[in-house]
């Protein structure tokens, strides 16, 4: 169903059907890694080592990489080559050819309208536990979404920058190299350089966002792609079809509240009658669900809560001010509380802590 024909609002939800087991992307979102950690002087060995991956795994059209080691690897490769914006400058660079079956399906469809519902649709068969989705906005904007929801992958800031780098040239296949998009949004905290992300997408660029997200005029849908070929984009399409597993992983109510719970954290501590609803259960059902894990609400929300927190820390540019209320804390009090707790140490200690050891 193409884009273009919902005149109102449109909406595909790229995400797996329920299952368990690890996520998993196709390692062609990985293509030119190498060579660009290479000309940025950083130990391609030591990255991939690091994050358990081989360097000729990086590019595999059809072999998949855990998601979480692929989003380790730009974790890594940002921290050792010291350039803090790997991700966004990888991103900026990446061609949606690169991208393998799911890139040909793309940029050979009619209009860019069509491209967007192919990348959309196909997105499951590229990588798990993630969603994608195309949807109007209030200000009368479409906003082209994309968000990890396995919530165990909680560094993942480089790879949201390389993604929306990456959307972002789809566009340009179609509208030009100078296109822009009004607003790009990102769920993480603004980093110390963050002009350079206003640099790379020419919009203004907001942090701390629910999703991560490109937000672009609807008059965009019509035009023409310039690779457009019906017969290749169906093809690439049948061929991602077999090689994705019928039997695809899920997530558990655990994952699906903590996921939930992460994004709403910002706003306070949230209700449990919020996620329940959020998630279409009964606060009861949610109960159920957690016990049979072994957990309990209060405990998920404070190792959602820790994990976070041990994240951000470690970004020295992060005020613990704003850390607090990024975790849901309505005073900085409670949050070093919380820290002292976990760590036995003041979030100033943690952090000198951590980044020496770094």
């Amino acid at each position: 169903m193409p884009v273009e024909s919902h005149p109102s609002v449109s909406v595909w939800a790229g995400q797996l059907p329920d299952g368990a087991g690890t996520p998993a992307v196709l390692a062609a979102a990985a293509t030119g890694v190498v060579a660009f950690i290479e000309r940025l002087g950083g130990d391609v060995d030591g990255i991939f080592g690091n994050a358990g991956i081989a360097p000729d795994m990086a590019g595999a059209p059809t072999l998949k990489l855990s998601l979480n080691a692929y989003c380790t690897l730009f974790e890594e490769a940002s921290k050792r080559t010291h350039h803090d914006n790997f991700g966004l400058w990888f991103g900026h660079q990446f061609q949606p050819r690169d991208l393998g079956l799911w890139g040909y399906a793309v940029v050979s469809a009619p209009t860019l309208g069509a491209a967007l519902d192919q990348l959309v649709t196909l997105f499951p068969y590229h990588q798990e536990q993630s969603s994608m989705r195309l949807a109007a906005a209030p200000d009368g904007l479409l906003r082209l979404e994309y968000k990890i929801d396995a919530p165990q992958i909680i560094d993942r800031r480089q790879d949201a920058e390389l993604s929306l780098g990456m959307f972002q040239n789809v566009f340009r296949e179609s509208l030009g190299r100078q296109w822009a998009a009004e607003e790009v949004h990102f769920e993480h905290p603004r980093p110390a350089d963050w002009h350079d992300h206003e640099k790379a997408f020419g919009a203004p660029v907001i942090f701390s966002q629910p999703t991560n997200a490109l937000l672009f005029r609807r008059q965009a849908l019509a035009h023409a792609m310039p690779g457009r070929d019906g017969r290749l984009m169906d093809m690439m399409r049948m061929c991602l079809e077999k090689l994705a597993r019928r039997a695809d992983l899920r997530e558990s109510i655990a994952d699906r509240v903590r996921s939930a719970i992460r994004a709403r954290l910002p706003d306070g501590y949230p209700a449990l009658e919020v996620i329940a609803a959020a998630l279409r259960l009964s606060p009861a059902a949610v109960q159920r669900a957690l016990a049979r894990e072994g957990l309990s609400y209060v405990t998920l929300i404070e190792m959602t809560r820790r994990e976070l927190a041990l994240a951000y820390m470690r970004q020295r540019q992060l005020p613990f001010s704003e850390i607090a209320l990024l975790l849901g804390y309505s005073e900085l009090s409670a949050f070093s509380r919380a820290v002292r707790r976990w760590t036995g140490a003041s979030p100033s200690a943690y952090r000198a802590r951590a980044l020496s050891a770094s």
